[in-house]
């Protein structure tokens, strides 16, 4: 699927029923006309009683979308049912009615949302979700270095040779680490590094329609 997919999300009212949905979508228990109108490469995830259903177009979840609709209706249940494409700058899901960025401008200021998002996340959880790991050939090289990241407002970590810094994004982290390599010496080693912990990990399956 691409960056710029689009989804179905469901917030279901009722989530043990709801189950039900969920197991229909998953079993194709569906008739010809739903399977043709889901089209060939919908993906179904499942976070307690939040459903979604993943497209490649607008016109294959806004199907997925009636189809999601006419199955609650069937088993009589009521849900808050959106439809939202994914904003890679910003790397959020956003309404499908606002349109992606079409100029430096609008990137900017899509951007300058993800970083406050992120810094927010950082202050709740109080950890990154990118890091910059230098290890160095000494301690003095290594002290020194988190010294100059102090100066320039980061916050480093130092443990004997090794200089961890955590940063908001994956495009700062590579600013800093083509940075770095370009200012230490040769045998220093930096490296990117990212932290999955809060990444969920719920099973994605495609529908074989």
């Amino acid at each position: 699927m691409d960056e710029d997919g689009f989804r179905v999300e469901v917030e279901l009212d009722d989530e043990a029923r709801g189950y039900s949905i969920d197991e229909r979508l998953r079993a194709v228990d569906l008739d010809e006309e739903a399977r043709q109108r889901l089209g060939p490469s919908v993906m179904v995830t499942r976070d307690g009683p939040r459903l979604f259903l993943y497209a490649a177009s607008a016109e294959q979840a806004r199907e997925a979308e009636d189809v999601v609709q006419s199955l609650l209706e069937a088993d009589e249940l009521t849900a808050d049912i959106c439809v939202t494409r994914w904003h890679p700058v910003e790397e959020a899901w956003k309404d499908v009615a606002i349109s992606l960025p079409t100029s430096p401008a609008e990137e900017a200021e899509e951007y300058a949302a993800r970083e406050k998002a992120e810094a927010l996340e950082v202050e709740r959880e109080g950890s990154f979700d990118w890091y910059v790991a230098v290890h160095l050939p000494g301690r003095g090289a290594a002290a020194e270095l988190a010294r100059r990241l102090r100066d320039e407002g980061l916050s480093p970590t130092r443990r004997w040779r090794y200089v961890t810094v955590g940063v908001l994004t994956e495009e700062r982290a590579e600013q800093l680490a083509d940075r770095l390599r370009s200012e230490l010496p040769d045998e220093a080693d930096v490296r990117i590094e990212v932290d999955l912990s809060d990444v969920a990990r719920s099973p994605l399956q495609f529908l074989p329609f």
